[in-house]
């Protein structure tokens, strides 16, 4: 079966998702000297011959002859007297810019961060790419496929992306804090591009931006999030908050003694900053010699100095929730974070004893 002479050698129906297209699809058509060669603006052609990138053309109306075609006429001539038509196909390219690719993590990955410490998170976002050198696309993406799109591309390009996702991610949030997200994101999208783009020209490619659309903690984090803002609201830091935690399971375990029960509520200075102070001021107390207590007392003096330090903070925690039902009324703190920190002061204030 002949080839088929191919007198007008044209992409007209570019697709919007298209890279490139064969002309002919499959096998090899028989091209002449006199054919016209049609190239559309951000367009390339190329002849390919027995496999290998001949002669290149950018936008504009040839008719095919050997001044047109220096290599391949070079072949023919050596080959066939320089006869036509000779077999060979040819390529388009497309050198647009293709725009709003998708990119995103398949799952949660785990960061530091300079505040809330290590964070697991999920990231979203898009990309635009577009073939810089088509030759180089050609010989190490296309091979012979007769059309490729962007579909055919886009894992291989996400794979790239993401490989850089962890490290630029882990790079940036070293210094800063999901707490600045806003701040933090418009920085993330060009961190990428650049850590990203040698792979893209490797292939051909130019990464001309990628877009980090949105950032997602997990439910954990959000959470340690939201917990932090609003005990910011009522005064108190993400630590002191964990240390009156502390106290409050030392204080159901009075079995630890009272240097257990300091070192808990010392820790964090304890709401308002006065649990630890209180705490320190009554471990601070000379207590009496053994010569001077019995053994059998002993536990009754610990426990009264216990006691004396957790009476001192009932007052401290009362004002804590009053201060909290102000900054709620006022519409400062969202009301699931009302009920978590009231709660959780509520229990606080149930464990302290009467004065």
């Amino acid at each position: 079966m002949g080839l088929r002479i191919i007198d007008v050698i044209e992409w007209p129906d570019q697709g919007k998702d298209e890279i490139m297209q064969r002309v002919p699809d499959e096998g090899q058509g028989d091209i002449r000297f006199g054919s016209q060669l049609i190239v559309r603006p951000s367009q390339v052609a190329m002849f390919v011959k027995d496999g290998k990138v001949m002669d290149l053309f950018s936008e504009g109306r040839y008719t095919l002859d050997a001044r047109n075609l220096p290599i391949i006429s070079g072949i023919l001539k050596l080959a066939t007297n320089n006869k036509t038509p000779f077999p060979a196909e040819v390529y388009f390219i497309t050198t647009k810019d293709f725009l709003d690719l998708k990119w995103g993590t398949p799952g949660d990955i785990t960061v530091p961060d300079s505040i809330l410490g290590m964070v697991q998170l999920k990231a979203f976002g898009n990309y635009a790419m577009s073939v810089a050198e088509p030759r180089k696309f050609i010989e190490q993406v296309v091979g012979v496929q007769g059309v490729y799109n962007t579909s055919d591309l886009q894992d291989y390009l996400r794979g790239i992306l993401l490989s850089q996702v962890n490290g630029t991610f882990g790079a940036t949030m070293e210094s800063k804090s999901l707490l600045n997200l806003s701040k933090l994101m418009p920085e993330l999208g060009p961190a990428i591009q650049a850590a990203a783009q040698p792979d893209f020209a490797e292939i051909g490619l130019t990464l001309k931006k990628v877009i980090v659309a949105q950032v997602e903690p997990s439910d954990e984090v959000k959470h340690a999030i939201a917990q932090r803002g609003a005990l910011g609201a009522i005064g108190v830091n993400y630590m002191q908050y964990q240390a009156g935690q502390a106290m409050l399971e030392a204080a159901k375990n009075p079995g630890g003694g009272l240097a257990a029960m300091g070192a808990g509520l010392g820790a964090g200075m304890g709401i308002g900053g006065v649990m630890g102070q209180a705490v320190n001021s009554a471990i601070a107390q000379p207590l009496p010699t053994p010569g001077a207590v019995s053994a059998a007392a002993q536990p009754a003096v610990a426990a009264d100095a216990t006691h004396a330090a957790l009476r001192t903070t009932k007052v401290q925690i009362q004002e804590s929730l009053t201060k909290l039902d102000m900054r709620f009324a006022n519409g400062e703190i969202s009301e699931a974070a009302y009920n978590k920190l009231s709660d959780n002061l509520n229990k606080a204030l149930a464990a302290a004893p009467d004065a």
